[in-house]
């Protein structure tokens, strides 16, 4: 047996280690990445995108959800909020702690697990996520522990794609986000694709279901990157982002 047909039948075993041990892997330079995207044009970009969304009278506590190396936790903090961002790989929450110092920010980061919160119900006026539920072993759980947390008429906002569907189609452009990955955590991506049940899901229709099962109003928003990836630079995803938000009904 090929140690690739070894390193799949491991992540069939335990997913949530692969996957772990994937991002581990990508931490450092991940965090250069975010590093120039704190300091590109995309800062004020998602600014404008995520500030628009929030309620603007008051501080909020906010959760940021796989947070990585702490872009958004960081651009929510500078803006008053307090902000916990929390990521199930020590690497990035590692990240995202030297990041923010450089930064100056408060944002406070912690390892956790998304799918078992270690939170209060109804703790967070707001929890928001960027490119996670793609890569969840068990999103349904997740989900309803992102709504736990959320107090009454609480906002979650969840920025994914579909990845998986994408993947296959490397863009024929000179920058992209991943222009840099070596081939062999390519393959790792690739696998985690394949062997996730929400690759095979209808999304974003899917969480807007959910949600709603969930008890959750919920709206969709498809034209993120025609805001927000434009220019097809270092940070262009070519595979289009959708915005799932929802409010926490009383």
């Amino acid at each position: 047996m090929s140690d690739i047909s070894l390193e799949h039948r491991e992540a069939e075993k335990k997913p949530k280690s692969y996957i772990r041990d994937y991002w581990g892997n990508r931490a450092d330079s991940f965090k250069e990445q975010r590093r120039k995207e704190l300091h590109s044009d995309k800062l004020a970009l998602w600014k404008e995108e995520i500030l628009e969304q929030l309620p603007q009278d008051r501080p909020l506590r906010i959760l940021d959800i796989g947070c990585g190396a702490g872009f958004f936790s960081i651009l929510l903090a500078k803006e008053g909020h307090t902000v916990s961002g929390i990521d199930i790989t020590p690497n990035m929450i590692e990240a995202a702690k030297q990041l923010a110092e450089e930064e100056a920010c408060k944002a406070q980061f912690v390892v956790m697990d998304t799918e078992q919160l270690a939170y209060d119900d109804e703790s967070f006026d707001v929890v928001i996520a960027r490119n996670v539920t793609w890569n969840l072993v068990h999103p349904l759980v997740a989900y309803a522990e992102w709504l736990r947390v959320l107090k009454s008429d609480g906002l979650l906002l969840n920025y994914d794609a579909e990845y998986a569907e994408g993947h296959h189609h490397r863009p024929q452009v000179e920058h992209h986000a991943h222009e840099d990955l070596p081939e062999g955590l390519l393959r790792r991506c690739h696998h985690i694709y394949h062997m996730l049940a929400i690759s095979r899901f209808d999304r974003p229709q899917w969480d807007k279901d959910v949600l709603h099962e969930l008890g959750a109003s919920c709206t969709i928003d498809v034209t993120i990157s025609d805001r927000l990836y434009k220019k097809k630079d270092i940070f262009y995803m070519p595979v289009s982002m959708f915005r799932v938000k929802a409010i926490k009904k009383k």
